[in-house]
């Protein structure tokens, strides 16, 4: 399993959105230590809840480490499926940035593929 640290170059949610979708897609398991090492409330927020949760319904992941705050997960895909969803980010989180994490594994699905985000 890759290891990747979450406090390199500017240390925000960019590592997430990022490697997830990579992962998913060639369907190699990761661990993201140090999430968001270097923001002034680091960890895990609501919006990468929501970019990592996202991601796993697409790809029937394994995920551990998805709580509030948490610095350290474990992703663990399985086979790309399409289908609909929906998905609350619960706060005013940028729904651009859980898109960002979630489009290319879109591209990637067999099948047709509805989402409807919610936040701000």
């Amino acid at each position: 399993m890759k290891v990747i640290y979450g406090d390199i170059l500017e240390g925000g949610g960019q590592i997430l959105r990022f490697t997830l979708p990579i992962a998913a897609i060639v369907g190699s398991p990761i661990k993201i230590v140090r999430i968001r090492a270097k923001r002034p409330n680091p960890g895990l927020r609501r919006q990468h809840m929501i970019s990592v949760e996202s991601i796993a319904k697409l790809s029937n992941a394994k995920v551990e480490g998805l709580e509030l705050g948490s610095q350290e997960l474990t992703f663990i895909p399985g086979s790309l499926k399409g289908g609909r969803y929906t998905f609350d980010i619960g706060t005013a989180g940028s729904t651009t940035l859980v898109l960002q994490a979630l489009l290319p594994v879109m591209a990637f699905t067999n099948g047709n593929v509805d989402v409807t985000v919610i936040g701000g």
